[in-house]
């Protein structure tokens, strides 16, 4: 395993408010990405996350549009709690990934965990959609304001894990 962190943006530019993880990929990519850091942008396709964990990361970021039914434009920064897959019936398992283009971080961290490639440090930048389902290849307004804040809350991230990563943490 690396010492590099991983930061996976996700999200379908062509569904509104769900490419806010694009956008801020695009963000991140214009502000610059320290040394240690590596940036993706899949769009919505969920393995390529997958397959880019199996290089060895100590940590995984992944910026996405989180629906937790609040105000629109809200950034939240969350640690999530990913399922043993092992605790899976098969017909769970075939319902939850008959198809893995689709970048739902908890099909990427359960995936990447039944795989043995998940970090041990994971979080999510999510921020809260106004519309995910018009299309539209604008973000609504209150989501494109988000976008520099999560830029920010990403990069905050990343130091703190960089800097953890130094220490031996």
């Amino acid at each position: 395993m690396s010492d590099r962190v991983l930061v996976a943006c996700v999200g379908n530019l062509l569904r509104h408010d769900d490419g806010f993880g694009v956008a801020v990929a695009r963000e991140l990519e214009r502000r610059g990405v320290p040394d240690g850091v590596d940036l993706i942008e899949t769009g919505i396709g969920g393995m390529s996350v997958v397959q880019q964990l199996m290089d060895g990361y100590r940590a995984l970021v992944v910026v996405d549009a989180v629906d937790r039914d609040a105000v629109p434009g809200t950034v939240w920064v969350l640690t999530p709690e990913v399922e043993d897959p092992s605790a899976m019936d098969g017909d769970e398992w075939r319902t939850l990934f008959a198809n893995l283009h689709l970048a739902e971080p908890n099909r990427i961290f359960l995936l990447a965990r039944s795989l043995g490639v998940l970090p041990p440090s994971v979080t999510i930048v999510g921020c809260q959609p106004a519309d995910i389902d018009t299309m539209d290849e604008q973000l609504s307004s209150s989501v494109a304001a988000a976008v520099p804040i999560a830029a920010d809350r990403v990069e905050a991230t990343v130091r703190s894990l960089t800097a953890l990563i130094a220490t031996g943490g």
